[in-house]
């Protein structure tokens, strides 16, 4: 008897399932209601819901039984840990399906980047679907370490992770059809092509979305989300350490539009999903503040599956995947048993998984700089700085009188404008571009990162030139991470040696790392709550308003490096 006829068998209760799952009840997306029943279980897949026999049983007596949660846009590398620990660390949250967009690896080492990821995929308890990274670099005003064109991305389709085109972050070249993004558009028709084109509108948006782009998470406000949904997209509701846009878009979801709203996380760091969660922190939170219980769980699972056709998931109904989250409650959303694929989430599991082979080492090729390399030249007093809005990566595009001294603006703790850089990690050019960043509220030392969306050179923000040296080339001593630095001292540091973006330490050691960098940052007096992811997002040139690239200052609003 084969598998098809296995489960048929076991649905009928003409032999024992597999697996049962019993005395919980069955939360139903399609009617919200709660179902009393036993869930059987064959194999991978759902037999049936009521009364059954089983060779194995589980008791989740008194618990609330719904189907794993589908995370549709995420970035592992910005958990800082390997897929392999990004698995155990929220896969016990009840998250079963994650699609990722590997565009951060792959800027630094290609297509072995993505490839490395696929194989990832097949290892893990999660089901990690890898979509095909569209813009590596994401524009032409950056220096990453790969470019990927069509040709490129055709080497690596077809494998069983794949649903198709990554975030389409080069919106300007597609609503102006430029000739590298119609190719990509070409190669992945009539396939998923998900989005990325943060407050755009109107007819540039319309002809955006008739690329064939159908689904987009950087809408920030209600009145984004709203267009975008008009416009036939749907739209994941993001909630990351840096980009939190639950608050602002909570309240268009509703029943009505549960089946076309989704969550995602994007960038999310172990330590914050150790002090509030991941997906299961989100709805929590959206239940809190008013929305619908069975609107935030479509959203989280069903109409996730259905917008990046995930045909066999999203329900606990016969012939899909067993991926099943036992609740204490639907409203504290407490995993107390997951299941991924019929298979049960624990230590063990996990133990049984082959170890991972690390890639991309001692990729941090960046010049020795000194002192003199962040002075800030300029004759006009007139100065742009970036604006640092907390909790969103769109900056404001601010201009504040600096006077130059000697040839040099200086950083201005007094006014809170700290000096900002990027330079070149790839080994390509060796540049270094400065400016002026508000926000952090620095007053003494620096900070510096690998983590540099999406090109992933080195950034540094700082008050004392010294201490911004001393981060930057310590950066390139331990293959990549996140330093604090002050009267000439190190005072904290984490180290990420694959592709100087993830630690090959387990998720738990990262998250106790992360605390020690986030009090060492606050003794200089940063304010931010996570100053290093949003310290990377001020390199990413399509982000409005404006960013920093080894090239110089960005206005992304008019996507054009500003003189120096």
């Amino acid at each position: 008897m084969d598998d098809l006829e296995r489960r048929i068998a076991q649905a009928r209760g003409d032999e024992p399932a597999d697996l049962l799952l019993r005395g919980g009840r069955v939360f139903d997306l399609i009617t919200g209601a709660l179902m009393a029943g036993d869930v059987a279980i064959c194999g991978d897949r759902i037999a049936g819901i009521g009364d059954y026999e089983a060779r194995q049983v589980i008791d989740v007596t008194g618990l609330t039984l719904v189907p794993g949660f589908i995370d549709t846009h995420l970035h592992v590398e910005s958990s800082l840990v390997t897929p392999y620990e990004f698995d155990r660390c929220v896969t016990p949250r009840g998250i079963t399906t994650a699609i990722c967009d590997p565009h951060e690896i792959a800027n630094v080492i290609g297509l072995d980047g993505i490839r490395w990821f696929q194989r990832a995929s097949e290892c893990l308890l999660m089901d990690l679907r890898v979509q095909l990274s569209s813009c590596v670099p994401s524009t032409e005003m950056e220096t990453s370490g790969a470019r990927i064109e069509a040709a490129d991305l055709q080497r690596v389709m077809g494998h069983p992770s794949s649903i198709g085109l990554a975030e389409f972050m080069n919106y300007p070249g597609v609503i102006h059809r430029d000739p590298a993004a119609m190719a990509k558009l070409r190669l992945f028709a009539g396939g998923h092509v998900d989005g990325h084109c943060p407050q755009l509108t109107g007819r540039d948006l319309s002809a955006y979305v008739a690329a064939g782009i159908r689904t987009e998470h950087e809408a920030t406000t209600a009145a984004e989300a709203l267009e975008k949904l008009r416009n036939g997209m749907r739209v994941l509701i993001r909630e990351g350490s840096v980009s939190k846009d639950l608050a602002a878009l909570q309240p268009v979801l509703t029943d009505v539009t549960a089946p076309y709203m989704c969550l995602c996380t994007d960038d999310r760091n172990p330590l914050d999903i150790a002090e509030h969660g991941h997906l299961d922190h989100m709805i929590r939170e959206l239940i809190r503040r008013g929305s619908p219980v069975l609107a935030v769980y479509r959203a989280a699972s069903l109409s996730a599956a259905e917008a990046f056709g995930l045909k066999d998931r999203g329900l606990i109904a016969p012939g899909l995947r067993a991926d099943i989250v036992a609740l204490d409650s639907l409203e504290s959303c407490r995993a107390q048993a997951v299941l991924c694929g019929g298979r049960v989430v624990d230590d063990a599991a996990f133990a049984a998984r082959p170890p991972s082979r690390p890639v991309a080492r001692a990729s941090v090729k960046a010049p020795h700089v000194g002192p003199q390399d962040f002075r800030c030249a300029g004759n006009r007093s007139e100065t742009p700085v970036i604006g640092i809005i907390e909790g969103k990566i769109i900056t404001a595009h601010l201009t504040h009188d600096i006077a130059p001294r000697d040839g040099d603006k200086r950083p201005d703790p007094a006014r809170d404008l700290a000096r900002i850089a990027v330079i070149e990690r790839h080994g390509w050019n060796g540049n270094i571009a400065t400016g002026f960043v508000q926000g952090f509220g620095i007053r003494r030392g620096a900070i510096a990162s690998t983590v540099c969306h999406d090109h992933h050179n080195i950034a540094v923000v700082g008050a004392d030139y010294d201490d911004m040296a001393l981060a930057a080339n310590r950066l390139s001593q331990i293959e990549g991470g996140f330093v604090v630095a002050s009267g000439g001292d190190i005072l904290a540091e984490l180290p990420l040696p694959v592709a100087g973006l993830m630690s090959l330490d387990p998720f738990e050691t990262v998250r106790d790392r992360l605390i020690l960098l986030r009090d060492a940052a606050k003794s200089l007096g940063v304010t931010l709550e996570e100053p290093f992811l949003q310290l990377a997002f001020l390199a990413l040139p399509v982000i409005p308003a404006l960013k920093i690239t080894d090239r110089g200052m960005i206005d992304v609003t008019r996507f054009e490096i500003l003189p120096g």
